[in-house]
């Protein structure tokens, strides 16, 4: 088994949660990236430890938790009882704006060492951080606490943490995770494709609404300046020249607006401009949307068992292999998703470990 613990218990915890157990009870690997991880399965993943500062949550089973305000994820899968959600740290896990939705409880908060101690005692092996974007001093606290314990971090948002190379005893995979289908990734082939067939990427933009609390809380513009560098930089990366792409702003990837009837949909405006054969030019506009939790969910059941892999093997700190495919922002990264899984599978193979099925083989 992966023992997990989950830091911030949000629409995308109450995904994952579910989610774990429907694979489980279906016993079909529909819809899976890979069905096996080295030996792990989606089955192998258990949920152990769980942290939230809401007064909705806090006390309350996770079970229960993962369905209380302001969530609003289906109920789609039963959830066993277990696990009761612990008072975590609030620093700037609260955008003023959000108080109301987040309602942070009266309760005692524990210190850094408490926490290790909580992790360690519940038998946490690999921590979750999805924390509200804009977290920096909580997801480093949290990045702190999980080091202390000796567990491993996958850092789902985008606070710079694993791309920085931060350190620890065990794995760190990072950052700000990039959804199955979600807009990163189909802006990213697109953009790839642009360079692949030798035209030139003359601008894009990648444009998002939604209407969770998600996209509440990236209405205040000061806690998007991480997100907006990792999805931009996630995009450019796959140009000739990233570096003159951003500096000449001819890339726009970001958060846009929150529409709240939609709940945990997302709809997602892409639009690429290309130069192509004698001078001529090419627009492509493409309007995707999603199930922004279960895009997230479906990257994050991959990334558990990747960082259990490394951990099984003793690796410790930032691991630019098991990042680049299925996050933003990873310590190395990617051109292109082929590159970014040909880099997972031969980090894989270096320890003896294979995924299945291989993605990269033909067909």
């Amino acid at each position: 088994m992966i023992n997990v613990g989950i830091v911030g218990v949000g629409n995308v915890a109450a995904m994952l949660v579910q989610s774990v157990e429907y694979y489980r009870s279906l016993g079909s690997s529909e819809g899976l990236i890979h069905e096996k991880i080295g030996k792990y399965e989606v089955a192998h993943i258990r949920f152990v430890y769980a942290v939230d500062v809401s007064r909705e949550k806090v006390g309350r089973d996770l079970s229960e938790a993962i369905f209380a305000f302001p969530n609003s994820v289906r109920k789609f899968a039963p959830v066993a009882r277990g696990v009761t959600v612990r008072m975590g740290k609030v620093l700037d896990g609260v955008a003023p704006h959000m108080v109301e939705d987040f309602r942070p409880a009266r309760a005692e908060e524990p210190t850094l060492s408490q926490l290790a101690r909580e992790m360690q005692d519940a038998g946490v092996e690999v921590l979750l951080n999805l924390l509200p974007v804009g977290s920096e001093e909580a997801s480093r606290f949290y990045a702190a606490a999980a080091a202390q314990a000796g567990a491993a971090l996958v850092n789902a948002i985008p606070v710079f943490i694993a791309s920085k190379g931060f350190p620890s005893p065990a794995p760190v995979l990072g950052d700000d995770i990039k959804g199955q289908l979600g807009a990163t990734a189909v802006h990213r082939a697109l953009a790839s494709l642009v360079r692949w067939r030798g035209a030139r990427l003359l601008e894009t933009y990648q444009l998002n609404v939604g209407g969770n609390t998600d996209f509440k809380n990236m209405l205040a513009w000061e806690r998007l300046a991480s997100k907006k560098e990792s999805k931009t930089m996630a995009v450019a990366s796959t140009q000739e020249r990233p570096e003159e792409v951003v500096r000449e702003e001819r890339v726009y990837a970001g958060p846009s607006g929150y529409v709240p009837f939609l709940g945990n949909t997302k709809v997602s405006h892409i639009y690429l401009k290309a130069l192509a054969f004698a001078g001529s030019e090419v627009e492509v506009e493409v309007r995707l949307k999603v199930d922004d939790k279960a895009m997230a969910s479906a990257v994050l059941v991959d990334a558990i068992r990747v960082a259990k892999v490394a951990m099984d093997h003793g690796l410790r700190g930032s691991l630019d292999w098991a990042s680049a495919f299925y996050f933003k922002h990873p310590p190395r990264q990617a051109r292109s998703e082929m590159e970014a899984l040909r880099m997972l599978y031969a980090g894989l193979e270096r320890l003896g470990e294979r995924a299945e099925p291989r993605l990269d083989e033909p067909f």
